[in-house]
């Protein structure tokens, strides 16, 4: 083409032809390479010796100074090639290295997904197939001592060849059988080997190596930590339950101990006076029967091994037969109740009774007395919303999401207010025994709204 147009086209000189040539050899080298260049470069400079030097139309050079063009001319394409060829090669190595990079990126943030070893391990094979676009990879840790597989059938990659590297400690690249392994190592400590099915640079394989140890001691420092927060978190929990069911349950029987031993080492009391020590031990055991019978209920609640006695109430109804009941806890405070006289629902009424008569209590006891405490049920949408509002003290936003656990107490009012903390780990079972739920809303110095949401059943 550039002779054609150089020849029948327009007429130039032979330095023109010679950048002309010089370029076109440039571009073959930058697109296909150093071969392709040089056979382009040997092609110019014959087609320039043969069409533009003199004597034109024979491969005859004529004069040193021609021969010093075509030399001049052959020896810069040549060079000009193998640069241009060079700086290709470079780019690819450059791309190659960010693909790599990214690659490795994204796999190190795949590994921190997984929080224990197990997942980990199994985990990580897949991970390597999605990042480096290998057919198959395996993983074997010493300390579990088994090797965990994902991807395509890789006979060649078992136990036997990643003890090997174990063994061997750096990375291994087997062309013949398109596979590469790396020892994961945590330092100078080795604590496994990847193999893939596939070709991948050594730096690649080191750093991948390096990436699963770290996420493997990541993982079972985690599993260490993890076992260590909840024994201690265990070991609270128990001095918790201890503390608390022992203080509620000696309590009574302190005081009906005191009072029969008053009945008994002083035979002259008065009539109001033993009255009064039989009330105390009345009133004491039916406290006492009433812990226990908490307890029970909670284990009932939690195994299940209850069934729901549903029936059309009024919730009217059982609102005020809630109030009648804990009438002498409320003492002084004023009870309003909104609740619309036709709102039916079907449920267990001993069980809904039971959870407003504890919420009831719970707004008795955690606000400041006479304080009004507000009663509302409505519908919205399938489900009927009970709700008891106080002005009590509130509660800590840490603390709401804890309030429901067993045996949990509010860390400014365990020492205050008598309880055990299973009055509402009973209310939320028996809400979700009804496919329903329980929740709080509180703000500290503002009081609280417990709220329990049950479906409208047929």
């Amino acid at each position: 083409m550039v002779v054609y147009a150089y020849t029948r086209v327009i007429q130039v000189n032979p330095t023109t032809v010679a950048l002309t040539f010089l370029i076109s050899v440039l571009i073959v080298s930058a697109l296909w390479g150093l071969r392709y260049a040089l056979f382009t470069a040997f092609v110019a400079t014959a087609a320039f010796n043969y069409y533009f030097l003199p004597p034109v139309g024979t491969f005859t050079i004529a004069g040193t100074q021609n021969w010093i063009a075509l030399l001049a001319f052959f020896t810069t394409a040549v060079i000009a090639s193998q640069l241009s060829d060079r700086a290709r090669k470079q780019t690819d190595e450059a791309v190659g290295r960010r693909r790599e990079l990214e690659r490795l990126y994204t796999f190190s943030q795949q590994l921190l997904t997984a929080d224990n070893v197990l997942q980990l391990l199994n985990a990580v094979p897949q991970f390597v197939i999605e990042s480096f676009d290998v057919s198959a990879a395996a993983v074997y840790v010493l300390e579990k001592g088994s090797i965990y597989r994902s991807g395509a059938e890789a006979p060649d990659l078992d136990a036997d060849q990643l003890k090997t590297i174990i063994a061997r400690g750096e990375p291994m690249m087997d062309r013949e059988r398109n596979l590469s392994f790396t020892p994961l190592k945590m330092g100078v400590r080795t604590v496994g080997a990847l193999g893939v099915a596939g070709n991948l640079s050594r730096q690649t394989l080191d750093a991948m190596g390096s990436l699963t140890a770290i996420a493997v001691e990541r993982a079972n420092a985690v599993e260490t930590l993890t076992r260590s927060e909840t024994t201690r978190e265990g070991e609270k929990l128990r001095s918790a339950i201890l503390d608390s069911v022992t203080h509620e349950f000696r309590t009574p029987l302190t005081s009906i101990k005191a009072s029969i031993t008053s009945l008994i080492s002083t035979p002259g009391l008065s009539a109001d006076d033993r009255r009064e020590l039989m009330t105390v031990i009345n009133e004491e055991s039916d406290r006492l029967n009433r812990l226990i019978g908490e307890a029970a209920e909670v284990a009932q609640l939690e195994s299940h091994e209850f069934q729901l006695d549903l029936q059309a109430c009024r919730v009217l109804e059982l609102v005020q037969a809630a109030v009648a009941e804990v009438k002498q806890v409320l003492g002084k405070h004023p009870i309003e109740i909104r609740v619309p006289q036709d709102i039916t629902v079907r449920l267990d009424p001993d069980r809904i009774k039971e959870v407003l008569v504890q919420l009831l209590e719970n707004a008795a006891k955690y606000s400041p007395p006479e304080s009004p405490i507000r009663v509302t049920a409505e519908v919205k949408e399938d489900s009927l919303e009970v709700s008891v509002a106080d002005q009590g003290v509130g509660i800590d936003d840490m603390e709401q999401a804890l309030i429901f656990d067993k045996f949990y107490r509010g860390k400014n009012q365990r020492y205050r207010v008598q309880g055990t903390g299973m009055g509402l780990a009973i209310v939320k079972a028996i809400a979700e025994a009804h496919g329903g739920k329980i929740g709080v809303t509180s703000q500290l110095g503002c009081g609280s709204v417990f709220y329990i949401v049950l479906p409208m059943k047929s």
